[in-house]
């Protein structure tokens, strides 16, 4: 088959595409959402992963870097594809762009759906305290991850500092498996597991309130809300006053730590890595 990927980093476009090589197909082009949305300016460090991805893009790969849907459907229907595989890609997909490769759109997301569906999974499985992840490979359409599974694992451990490059480590040789899985079945248009809707939750994007601690949570819940502001990136941190003092918390420890203690609901919280936070953040 002849294939075009969607995703957001240098590692996982590389790991998409070995695993397709692997299997005997053709990877003609990549595909990079430079924003979260169609049509909005280019995102903060975006100009950084453009970069990255471009140094270790394959000679005779070409690089997309749509501006919106309509364009982005434009340029796929040049290359003549037999699928496209999608991991990452900020964007809702619409119909239009679905219906271009000859069997569809493959998308593989980060839990045992049908739960997290929608855009921020593993945010939200750290952000409930969930020992480990799931991944799954499935067909997509126009909904969020409601498609017949083709592939799927539970089981991959979440680290208690989790970051992404270790999350990586776990998740790369489990995608690589389901993914040739997936596309071993994927030409059988009858092939896949419908999703049953007994289990189903939404993942969306992190509300602003979130950013701020709220000392009548759980002291689980607050580590486990510093947790998840450390995945998005170094120097993320939600913001709580202490003492008086507003802090970006960087780093809890549900144990007795040095630094700050901060009572929660049902006991304290240790704050081992913090900064001054922005009177205006």
């Amino acid at each position: 088959m002849r294939i075009g990927l969607l995703s957001f980093g240098a590692a996982e476009f590389a790991t998409l595409r070995e695993t397709c090589e692997a299997a005997g197909h053709d990877v003609a082009v990549y595909g990079y959402s430079r924003s979260m949305r169609p049509r909005t300016p280019t995102d903060e460090g975006a100009v950084g992963a453009m970069g990255r991805i471009a140094a270790a893009l394959p000679a005779g790969t070409d690089l997309l870097l749509p501006g919106s849907s309509e364009g982005l459907g434009a340029a796929l229907r040049g290359y003549e594809l037999d699928l496209v595989v999608c991991y990452g890609f900020s964007w809702r997909l619409p119909r239009s762009v679905l219906d271009i490769p000859r069997h569809g759109v493959l998308n593989v997301h980060s839990s045992v759906l049908p739960k997290y569906r929608g855009p921020a999974p593993v945010l939200w499985a750290i952000r409930n305290g969930d020992p480990h992840l799931g991944l799954t490979v499935h067909r997509m359409n126009e909904e969020f991850d409601a498609r017949p599974v083709l592939a799927q694992e539970d089981g991959i451990p979440i680290p208690e500092d989790v970051t992404p490059e270790v999350l990586w480590s776990g998740l790369s040789p489990v995608l690589r498996r389901l993914l040739a899985t997936a596309l071993d079945r994927v030409r059988d248009p009858a092939a896949g597991e419908p999703q049953a809707d007994e289990g189903a939750s939404y993942a969306g994007l992190l509300e602003p309130e979130f950013s701020a601690v709220d000392p009548a949570w759980t002291a689980r819940q607050v580590h486990d809300q510093v947790r998840t502001f450390r995945f998005i990136g170094p120097g993320r941190g939600p913001v709580a006053t202490v003492a008086g003092r507003r802090l970006k918390v960087l780093r809890t420890s549900l144990a007795p730590a040095d630094g700050l203690r901060l009572d929660c609901a049902d006991g304290p919280v240790w704050i081992a890595e913090s900064e001054p936070a922005p009177a205006n953040g």
